[in-house]
């Protein structure tokens, strides 16, 4: 290949990577190092706001920030893949939901170096007003988890996530978790 392939070939990477139709981001120890446009554009920044900043910018409190991690901790250490589905705020103050895959580059320190994609749900899982607990008891629901397990989780009694939960219900308007869930995922019950 030639100088001015290469040359070539660069410019369509850094095309690719600047305008995937997901947000790309690099993160070494939990700190930006490199982010594409649509990720900068998905919460409300630009690359050069984002640039070695803490990933903790991008989440409504430190405890969801800390408690994020914790979660996918383990699974980056046993296959180094992680995947989920949260609410993340954007800059704006407005919620959205995301699917959110995460890599580690080394399973050992799982933080080291991490990609990570983040495809936004919103047509198909519409902005809604939930509290931070809420949305932590949704996530873990979505997950499959247990109330025990959530509570576990959260540092809660298995009761109190019971109380979410039935809060949950009854602001959707649904009868169980299934419904629920179909719910905030824009399906019809």
């Amino acid at each position: 290949m030639t100088q001015a392939e290469k040359t070539v070939q660069e410019d369509l990477d850094q095309l690719a990577f600047d305008h995937a139709p997901v947000g790309l981001v690099l993160t070494e120890e939990r700190i930006i190092r490199a982010c594409n446009l649509t990720f900068a554009a998905l919460f409300g920044y630009t690359r050069q706001e984002l640039l070695n900043q803490s990933f903790r910018m991008l989440y409504a409190s430190h405890g969801e920030f800390e408690q994020i991690r914790d979660v996918g901790l383990e699974a980056l250490r046993i296959s180094g893949c992680y995947t989920d589905e949260r609410v993340m705020p954007r800059r704006d103050g407005s919620y959205f939901w995301c699917r959110v895959h995460v890599r580690t580059f080394h399973p050992d320190a799982p933080m080291k170096r991490v990609i990570l994609s983040f495809a936004d749900l919103t047509q198909v899982r519409p902005a809604i007003s939930l509290t931070a607990r809420e949305r932590q008891v949704v996530q873990h629901l979505a997950r499959g988890l247990t109330s025990k397990e959530i509570g576990r989780e959260l540092s809660i009694s298995p009761r109190t996530v019971e109380d979410y939960r039935a809060r949950l219900l009854d602001k959707f308007n649904v009868r169980n978790v299934a419904g629920l869930l179909a719910r905030l995922g824009g399906i019809s019950t």
